[in-house]
């Protein structure tokens, strides 16, 4: 079983209308899922507590193998444009850690703080990668957008804000900016299971983002949406 996960209405309404998952939704506690077809699709909502509770549910409940998660995100490397296409070859969580003398310090989330390893990007598994690769070569000449491996990191809040992407970019090195993949990827480790993180940029993360996302949310769900379509066909089994 694959497990397919989003965050919003609108990146779910792109998700049904290319898997063909014509079947009834079951509700589990706050998430509805569509399950057949060895697929297993659900949205959470946004944040890395719903995240990490519907992965955790595909995996435990519909015994999942395999994670996908499909949606759009903010931008942070400054040469990519709205609708360009990031698969998460490195993920992270930017806002787990600990406060010292008025200061916070980012540290690798799930782990005591105290002495913990600074957040970083954390690289996929070869065999992840290596799918990756396969799909933005079978994607990239007919999806209209630029399309790349990068990096994403997460954390719980909506950015709006150009000086504080500039600074998450040189920190990390990230190339986009989401609410979930981080979250999804530490479930994912913890069951030993691949996730494959699919992220179309709807803004660009600064102080118009808002305005943009709502503008271009629906365009750029499709576009991830397109690639999960073409991923399943060159997942491994």
């Amino acid at each position: 079983m694959i497990g397919i996960l989003c965050a919003t209405p609108e990146e779910l309404a792109a998700l049904r209308a290319v898997l063909d998952l014509d079947v009834p939704g079951e509700t589990h506690g706050p998430f509805e899922v569509w399950a057949g077809h060895g697929l297993a699709l659900a949205r959470c909502g946004l944040g890395k507590v719903n995240a990490a509770s519907a992965a955790t549910l595909l995996l435990d409940r519909f015994e999942a193998t395999t994670l996908i998660f499909s949606g759009v995100a903010g931008g942070l490397h400054p040469e990519l444009p709205v609708g360009s296409v990031l698969f998460g070859e490195r993920l992270a969580i930017h806002d787990y850690g600990i406060v010292t003398a008025g200061r916070f310090t980012a540290t690798r989330s799930g782990v005591i703080p105290f002495g913990a390893p600074a957040a970083a990007l954390e690289s996929v598994s070869q065999q992840v990668r290596e799918t990756l690769v396969r799909l933005r070569d079978a994607v990239a000449p007919t999806l209209g957008h630029p399309v790349q491996l990068g990096g994403i990191t997460t954390a719980d809040y909506f950015l709006n804000c150009g000086q504080t992407r500039d600074e998450l970019r040189a920190q990390l090195g990230a190339d986009a900016i989401d609410m979930e993949s981080g979250a999804v990827a530490q479930v994912a480790e913890a069951w030993g299971a691949p996730l494959y993180v699919i992220r179309t940029l709807s803004d660009l993360a600064g102080e118009e983002s808002q305005v943009t996302f709502t503008e271009m949310e629906a365009m750029a769900a499709k576009n991830s949406a397109a690639c999960v379509k073409r991923l399943l066909q060159i997942i491994p089994n």
